[in-house]
């Protein structure tokens, strides 16, 4: 993985009929009486986005009892929360704290603890200050946040997280470190005694205090700042303060401060402006596309067959040819049922998240849903790559189970498993503990790949489809194709297209992954698959016309690969993003963003490559059952 309303999830809202209401587990409120215990919870450090010129400088997470910070424990050592599949595998890592916070009680100037720094970490820590590393609390499910206003808008809304430190120039050659935490609790008033946390704002500071100060003293605003000197060990008093403020926003409303969204209008005309231009074209292309075959079939059926010569030409003389098997028939169905899989499985999510099922207090949720849809979704993956493997002559239907189920699926964890090699050896609190690296490994074994065979054993009852042409015994001769119309240079003139419809809300998908900034506007995303759906179905049908009527049969890899045509664009976007919105100066950080890129890249390809191959097939089959063959 920005915060922002989900304007068009709330629109479709807005039109449905008034329903009684209901809490998802994990989302229920908690009422707390006056001077009850709020927990207050520590999750990881993560690099903080900065203003909109800035630049996002690692991709590194730390735990926040990472050996080299030295904060505040616990009474007997922290204790780890228990947390979601999907919560562990994005990072967080959640355990308690000694901040001692009660319902309506303030505290004026608590000292938390005397901690010592040694000098190299105090060089790891000034470091982690330059790279704008943020803290991040959790109270009642709410992230701590700052209280920010937008440059272009002059809107108020807490940016999630607060600073490690200060890194302004100000303070000699050295940046600062935050060690006084100014907390403002808002709660909500349900009845006369029981109350609801709606909001958790901290403003940072830093405070030089030593042992001769006085306790009232280590909170004073007019002390110099606390810098690390990283020839010595350091001393440093962690204080803070609690204020209690009341405030009109109920609790079901409580994350619209949270939800921003950045350059609003921009966002707005952008998204707009591209899903008409696509939708524009795709219906022009799609009426071009119908009335020249319509056209053609008329001038093909109106042919005299009681004649000695028959005269074909265009994309029917090669109808002897044009379902004449593929080259390695295996390896696409295996593309095509992985990529049937992963569509399944980012459909399902999107319709979970529209319908206000992945709440975001629930953290982990989406990554949850995504990964037991994956797991439960093997079936599509074997039912689909067992029809087309049979439709395009497969007939080691044994190999295609062990290979849908195996290769691809390997593959990713074979990659993920390397960047997770990187995770370690940084110390970073991103990387997947064993255990849950074992459960990931049974979800595939146990659930995932029996479920393969299922749908495998299902795609057999049905059998391959039935095509409309014979496939002659002695295959034509191709004549070469158009530059234009080559595999490589027709799959990024069609990607062109698809990826025009998504960069806008590409762009954002691209802070929330890289830039640890939560992403709810699934309305937008919604839309925009679904206009990138449309899109490469019509493309890819369009470029295959034109590579039949250059009397080039061999279109079923090629509609794959125009299919997937958008996933170089999006390499190419996302490297250009990397030089625009990154600056990482770390090995270990440019290994992960090409990485996780590359992973991206892939799921795409795959995605829309299997659309584009399905919507070609499709139209191959109506073409040529719509003609008269002698």
């Amino acid at each position: 993985m920005s915060r922002r309303l989900v304007a068009a999830a709330f629109a479709i809202a807005s039109l449905l009929p008034a329903c009684d209401a209901f809490y998802l587990p994990g989302t229920a409120p908690v009422d707390y009486t006056p001077g009850e215990q709020v927990p207050l919870r520590v999750n990881r450090l993560t690099p903080m986005v900065g203003p909109s010129d800035a630049k996002i400088k690692s991709l590194i997470n730390y735990d926040y009892y990472n050996p080299h910070f030295h904060f505040c424990e616990p009474e007997g050592g922290p204790t780890k929360m228990p947390e979601s599949l999907g919560s562990i595998l994005f990072g967080d890592r959640i355990f308690d704290s000694p901040y001692n916070i009660k319902m309506l009680e303030n505290v004026s100037c608590a000292t938390l603890c005397m901690s010592v720094i040694p000098a190299e970490d105090a060089k790891f820590i000034n470091e982690r200050i330059k790279e704008d590393y943020a803290i991040n609390w959790l109270v009642d499910g709410l992230p701590a946040a700052e209280m920010k206003q937008d440059e272009r808008t002059d809107e108020i809304f807490y940016d999630t997280g607060f600073n490690l430190g200060i890194d302004d120039g100000a303070f000699e050659e050295l940046p600062a470190i935050n060690n006084h935490y100014d907390i403002v609790m808002q709660y909500h008033v349900r009845d006369n005694n029981h109350y609801r946390v709606v909001g958790v704002l901290v403003w940072p500071r830093s405070i030089e205090a030593t042992n001769e100060t006085p306790d009232s003293q280590r909170c004073n605003r007019n002390a110099p700042p606390l810098i690390l000197n990283e020839g010595r060990t350091n001393s440093i008093y962690y204080t803070y303060t609690v204020a209690w403020e009341q405030s009109d926003t109920p609790w079901a409303t409580r994350w619209d401060h949270y939800l921003h969204i950045f350059d609003p209008k921009i966002h707005w005309f952008s998204l707009i402006n591209s899903i008409v231009i696509v939708v524009f074209l795709c219906v022009m292309v799609s009426m071009i596309l119908v009335r020249t075959v319509s056209r053609d079939i008329s001038r093909y059926n109106a042919l005299d067959l009681t004649e000695d010569v028959q005269e074909d030409y265009g994309w029917k003389l090669i109808h002897g040819e044009v379902f004449r098997p593929p080259r390695y028939p295996i390896v696409l169905s295996v593309l095509v049922g992985n990529g049937a899989q992963l569509g399944a499985m980012v459909a399902v999510t999107l319709v979970f998240a529209l319908f206000g099922f992945l709440s975001p207090s629930n953290r982990g949720s989406l990554a949850t849903v995504m990964i037991i849809c994956w797991t439960l979704f093997g079936c599509v993956a074997g039912y689909m790559s067992q029809r087309v493997y049979m439709s395009i002559g497969g007939t080691e239907w044994k190999k295609n189970v062990f290979f849908t189920a195996t290769v691809m699926p390997g593959f990713v964890f074979a990659v993920v498993f390397f960047l997770n090699l990187f995770l370690i050896g940084t110390g970073s609190s991103g990387a997947v503990p064993f255990g849950t690296m074992l459960a990931i490994v049974l979800l595939w074994f146990v659930i995932s790949a029996p479920l393969t065979a299922v749908g495998v054993f299902f795609g057999l009852k049905h059998g391959g489809v039935s095509h409309p042409v014979r496939v002659s015994p002695i295959p034509r001769q191709i004549p070469t194709a158009p530059r234009y119309l080559r595999p490589w240079a027709s799959a990024l003139l069609a990607g062109i297209l698809p990826f025009g419809a998504a960069f806008v809300e590409l762009y954002f998908v691209l802070s929330s992954l890289f830039g640890s900034r939560a992403y709810y506007a699934f309305g937008f995303l919604a839309l925009t698959a679904g206009v990138v759906c449309i899109t490469t179905a019509t493309v890819a049908i369009l470029f295959t016309y034109f590579i039949l009527c250059a009397e080039e049969y061999r279109w079923h890899w090629r509609s794959f690969f125009i299919g997937g045509g958008s996933a170089f664009w999006l390499i190419t976007y996302g490297l250009f993003y990397w030089a625009s919105r990154l600056s990482l100066d770390s090995f270990a950080s440019v290994v992960l963003y090409l990485g996780y890129l590359f992973l991206i890249a892939l799921f795409d390809f795959l995605i829309t490559g299997t659309i584009g191959f399905l919507a070609t097939y499709w139209a191959m089959r109506k073409l040529y059952g719509a003609i008269r063959i002698d």
